[in-house]
């Protein structure tokens, strides 16, 4: 039998009061009290529409990584070049542009590194966000070759996951040490990146 929910709109409400939750305290750190409280709904309110906690999970980090994505797709439509628009991009994670991101950080990193052995469901969810990030830049990439704004012979595949490792190893260290200069620095590296490729 399929779970349906009672409401979509205690649903959607359920997700969006417990995406920072989520996003700071994790699946595991994220207990039914916690849940409770943030939505002031009963254990029976929560459960009515979602079939369990990793049903909330998945839908939170879904919500979580379309919010991210969106406030980045906005900094790059501001620009008329790829190169630019890659740049943008990278510039959403310096530290100046906090308020483009998610409180408790990057959801793709959050939920890949506590899910990677534990929660399958979830860890195909993060698989599947960097695969969706991958592709972005390497249309990206590619079509800026296209268009002879980029030189020939870059593989657009190979550039978008260094990409996207540099950024998320800036965004890793840089929370970790507490230091936006280490973030900066690492994110400067991968802006000479797309510099490199004109």
């Amino acid at each position: 039998m399929n779970f349906v929910p009672r409401s979509e709109e205690t649903r959607r409400r359920i997700i969006e009061t417990t995406a920072e939750l989520f996003n700071k305290k994790g699946y595991n750190g994220t207990t039914l009290s916690d849940l409770t409280a943030a939505t002031k709904l009963t254990k029976g309110g929560i459960y009515g529409n979602f079939k369990n906690k990793e049903d909330i999970a998945v839908s939170v980090f879904e919500y979580n990584l379309a919010v991210s994505q969106k406030s980045i797709d906005a900094l790059m439509a501001r620009e008329k070049t790829i190169k630019n628009k890659i740049l943008a991009h990278i510039d959403a994670y310096y530290a100046k542009n906090a308020d483009t991101r998610l409180p408790g950080g990057c959801p793709l990193q959050n939920t890949a590194i506590e899910a990677d052995d534990t929660h399958e469901g979830l860890r195909k969810k993060a698989s599947y966000g960097f695969m969706t990030w991958k592709k972005v830049l390497a249309d990206l990439i590619t079509k800026g070759v296209e268009n002879g704004e980029f030189r020939t012979g870059i593989d657009p595949d190979k550039m978008a996951f260094s990409l996207i490792a540099i950024i998320e190893g800036s965004v890793l260290l840089g929370r970790t040490m507490k230091q936006n200069d280490v973030q900066a620095a690492i994110l400067d590296t991968a802006k000479s990146m797309v510099e490199n490729f004109v």
